[in-house]
């Protein structure tokens, strides 16, 4: 499983525009990919598709998020958005 640990970078988190974002972008792969908050447990994380559920994650601007999935392309994909002012 491939993983990668990224620092969000929009100003107000992962929140409604970018969640949507995210999830739209994560809609376009078959592969299961999932975001966690870095300092959870292991296989506590959610769907990256599903943009409500990105945002019970409460990640605000600066903190750190694991995302997962089988697919390399995917996560690095994720976790570039992630990493962005999705807000600009």
């Amino acid at each position: 499983m491939a993983s990668r640990n990224v620092v969000v970078g929009s100003a107000v988190g992962l929140h409604a525009r970018p969640a949507a974002l995210i999830a739209a972008a994560a809609a376009e792969y078959d592969d299961d990919i999932t975001i966690r908050r870095a300092e959870s447990d292991p296989g506590k994380g959610v769907d990256a598709g599903s943009s409500m559920m990105i945002m019970t994650l409460g990640a605000k601007q600066g903190a750190e998020v694991v995302v997962e999935s089988d697919n390399e392309a995917a996560v690095n994909e994720i976790a570039a958005l992630i990493e962005q002012d999705l807000d600009a």
